[in-house]
């Protein structure tokens, strides 16, 4: 059965021939298929179109009426969307995209002599003989079992449980500790001996977090560790706080060991290691202080390594063994998954388990890319190793590395709040959206040329209606994922170019990097799974004890806190009260007595309803000063 028959789709149009003589132009190979002398007089094209029309209009009834209706009511306006839809059916005869031609391989000109370097040719003769698969198969169980053991290295001498993410915290943020902590414990006389991944420097709030009556966000969360002991507060990123202290190297992770030491008051900031703490002035139950560990070893990050090794590998295979391109490119799918579940950005330590279920569905998706994009771009560049290096793996490896070549740009994710809130998102959206309009535009041109332009947009335009259904359902928000965008352009680069080898080279490592971090997840997702921690939007409620009716007069322990009671009709039950960033208080009262609070230093007070033992969200703080004086929040969640 033919490519044809089976349904599968082919780059070009049967009739099109690679053309590379420069002195005949389309027209004259159109007039020469048809009999026809090249000086006769062509047809204009005005004449050409309307006589195209006309037979349309014969073969189907609907079509003439139509087009008599709108030849008769718009004139102007029809002729206008005919020349569009002449334009978007491209050439006629369509002009198909000739195989590139190598640009390594040429005489070269210098100071009036001439050289003959024939590059590629050359890579090609010397290398011959290793271009055998009784070389390439020994070479690929050699390059599994050299994987293995750097990942056992890099993994397995230290206990698994001493592994730690970026965002690893001793106190949780909000009342998620419980009443007075308890859900934290313990506060104090315990150690624990870590290992941090490489690149915590990267690892910030994405929503705004409340330390006292200051707000962070984009920014690790690292609270204290000022003063001369190197005290953080027990909710900062331990590796974070680790890399402020000298202990841990932002590019090879590392090992340190942690010591809970209990109450501590006023965490001073600093700034050292290109991390500015944040301080607070009040008392917090739970801190913590960072030393060398005694226990742990083989704590450098080994994903440099591995990255270099790889690139060297993938690098040998496309120019010293030069399998066949189906060979090259599965090779380069296992190699990018593998890197990045192992080496590049994995969880710590790596979830085999969870690698190996999404393993399988990606490989699906691969094979969709050779089938419509690849397979008609990679082995045309098989008789140019250099240049099929050249094109393909740089642009590959920055799509597996996507998470560390956009670590520099203001956008986290595609969507509207995120775009909104965060200082610059807007502009680099802007730019990112015009560089890649260009690229695009540029694409398109090519695929207009070939004739295969109605095709792509009859289905492109298909699939969009979809997902603009799929949008618009309730209590669903679309989002794009960097996976999901790749499968989108990969169709596109199915010309053989060498824009679009780097564009399907760069889309499939960033696919493989989607697919490898986050999974296959959902396009389609609600509203909570995209707030993450922010604020909920619920109601707030009130301090009725306020800077105007704050007496200052009457000592900070003969003072009680009060507050209104819940709106009627709303399902509120109660309260949780946050005092120095701790729920001390859960309950139905509207009041709190502030005995017991040290009156020699600030405290700051947050309040949220309750229903059934749920927070909603929490006030920004009021402020108790030393000075004896009350701030009131300001308006909005905190």
């Amino acid at each position: 059965m033919s490519e044809a028959e089976a349904g599968l789709i082919t780059p070009f149009p049967n009739n099109i021939e690679h053309r590379t003589e420069s002195l005949r132009t389309p027209d004259d190979d159109h007039r020469a298929e048809r009999g026809e002398s090249s000086t006769e007089i062509p047809k204009i094209s005005q004449f050409q179109e309307e006589t195209e029309q006309e037979d349309l209009e014969k073969k189907n009834p609907f079509v003439q009426k139509v087009s008599r209706w709108g030849h008769e009511r718009y004139p102007r306006s029809w002729r206008i969307i005919g020349r569009i839809l002449q334009y978007i059916q491209g050439p006629n005869p369509p002009i198909g995209c000739p195989p590139p031609e190598g640009f390594l391989d040429r005489t070269w000109n210098v100071k009036g002599r001439s050289f003959d370097l024939y590059w590629e040719k050359y890579v090609l003769h010397f290398t011959h003989s290793l271009k055998k698969p009784w070389i390439f198969w020994p070479f690929a169980a050699a390059y599994i079992v050299s994987l293995a053991f750097f990942a056992r290295a890099n993994y397995f001498f230290t206990p698994t449980e001493s592994f730690i993410d970026c965002n690893a915290v001793y106190w949780r943020s909000l009342d998620k500790c419980g009443l007075d902590g308890v859900d934290c414990l313990p506060f104090s006389n315990a150690t624990f001996n870590f290992r941090c991944p490489a690149g915590c420097m990267d690892a910030y709030l994405r929503n705004i977090r409340t330390i006292g009556d200051q707000e962070a966000i984009y920014v690790p969360l690292v609270v204290g560790g000022g003063d001369g002991d190197q005290t953080y507060r027990g909710d900062s990123f331990l590796c974070a706080a680790g890399i402020h202290a000298g202990l841990i190297s932002k590019s090879r992770g590392g090992c340190a060991k942690v010591s809970l030491v209990g109450s501590f008051t006023d965490f001073i900031s600093s700034s050292a290691h290109g991390i500015t703490t944040i301080p607070f002035p009040s008392v917090f139950p739970l801190s913590l202080r960072l030393s060398t560990t005694d226990t742990l070893d083989h704590c450098s990050d080994l994903r440099n390594e591995a990255l270099a090794f790889d690139i060297l590998v993938t690098a040998l295979a496309f120019l010293i063994l030069r399998p066949k391109a189906i060979i090259l490119f599965w090779s380069l799918v296992c190699i990018g998954y593998w890197h990045v579940n192992l080496f590049s950005d994995p969880a710590v330590p790596p979830d085999l388990s969870t690698a190996f279920g999404t393993f399988l569905p990606s490989l699906f998706i691969c094979y969709g890319f050779w089938r419509s994009g690849f397979r008609y771009v990679l082995p045309e560049f098989s008789n140019y190793p250099i240049e099929r290096l050249i094109w393909y793996l740089p642009a590959f490896w920055a799509g597996v590395l996507f998470n560390v070549v956009v670590a520099g740009i203001p956008i986290d994710r595609l969507v509207a709040s995120d775009i909104a809130d965060r200082p610059g998102a807007l502009t680099a959206l802007i730019i990112c959206c015009l560089v890649v309009s260009v690229l695009a535009l540029n694409q398109l041109r090519v695929i207009r040329k070939t004739g295969w332009l109605p095709f792509y947009l009859k289905w492109y335009s298909l699939g969009g209606l979809v997902l603009l259904v799929l949008a618009l359902l309730p209590g669903l928000e679309f989002r794009l994922h960097h996976y999901f965008a790749a499968i989108l352009v990969i169709p596109l680069t199915a010309f053989p170019t060498r824009l679009s080898a780097i564009y399907q080279a760069f889309c499939l490592g960033m696919f493989l990097n989607g697919a490898a971090k986050f999974g296959l997840d959902s396009i389609l997702q609600t509203p909570a799974e995209l707030r993450r921690d922010a604020p909920l939007g619920s109601e707030l409620p009130a301090f009725l004890t306020n800077a105007t009716n704050w007496n200052t007069s009457v000592p900070l322990a003969n003072q009680t806190l009060v507050w209104g009671a819940p709106p009627s009709g709303l399902n509120w039950d109660g309260f949780s009260l946050l005092v120095d960033d701790v729920e001390r208080y859960v309950g139905t009262a509207t009041n709190f007595s502030l005995i017991g609070l040290n009156a020699s230093i600030p405290h700051f007070f947050r309040l949220a309803f309750q229903s059934q033992g749920t927070s909603g969200d929490f006030t920004k703080a009021a402020v108790w000063n030393p000075s004896g004086s009350w701030s009131d929040p300001e308006p909005g969640p905190s």
